[in-house]
């Protein structure tokens, strides 16, 4: 029995406001901390899970919080490092879903997106790079990578540049999160 399209929505959103309110919780209770002690010389191992988490639009919030607080105790370029990795697997996990098996309440939204004008225009000169660019840019943002796998799958972008690529924004984005943390505090 299929849902009809509002309900996939409201279910969505409901998801998503109760990733916000995870992450506040997370943020004002200690909890991460407690965790990050608890885990020892293995708390990277908590910047890889929180890096997997880091790209979905369910999760980012709490893996935002969670990267934060592990780059305030650990080295923030190992922090950067290691949770980029992550984030590069869970990216390449929604890349490739995005690439080979649309939801189908997406694929209207995709196909505005496909016309021949469009593609025509960004695919000549130096405009070529604006959509991979532009979906680089939302990966490293701390918005959910979603939005930058759609420019990047709109560019065609190949695996082989989309790894490295993805790896360099996630760890960028990353970065910048523990910088702003540390600031913080």
């Amino acid at each position: 029995m299929s849902r009809p399209p509002s309900y996939l929505v409201l279910r969505d959103l409901g998801i998503l406001a109760l990733s916000l309110i995870i992450a506040i919780l997370l943020a004002y209770s200690g909890t991460i901390p407690k965790i990050l002690d608890s885990l020892g010389n293995v708390a990277l191992l908590g910047g890889f899970l929180a890096g997997l988490c880091y790209t979905s639009i369910f999760t980012t919030a709490p893996a935002v919080v969670a990267l934060g607080q592990i780059a305030q105790t650990n080295s923030l370029l190992e922090t950067a490092f290691v949770g980029a990795i992550g984030a590069v697997l869970g990216d390449y996990f929604l890349f490739s879903f995005v690439r080979d098996s649309l939801s189908p309440h997406l694929t209207p939204f995709l196909h505005a997106l496909h016309t021949n004008h469009l593609r025509r225009f960004f695919s000549r000169g130096p405009l070529r790079i604006v959509p991979p660019l532009a979906g680089a840019a939302i990966i490293a943002s701390p918005l959910p990578d979603e939005f930058g796998l759609v420019f990047l799958g709109f560019s065609k972008t190949k695996t082989a540049l989309f790894v490295p690529l993805s790896f360099l924004a996630n760890f960028i984005g990353i970065l910048a999160i523990g910088l702003i943390a540390r600031s913080i505090l």
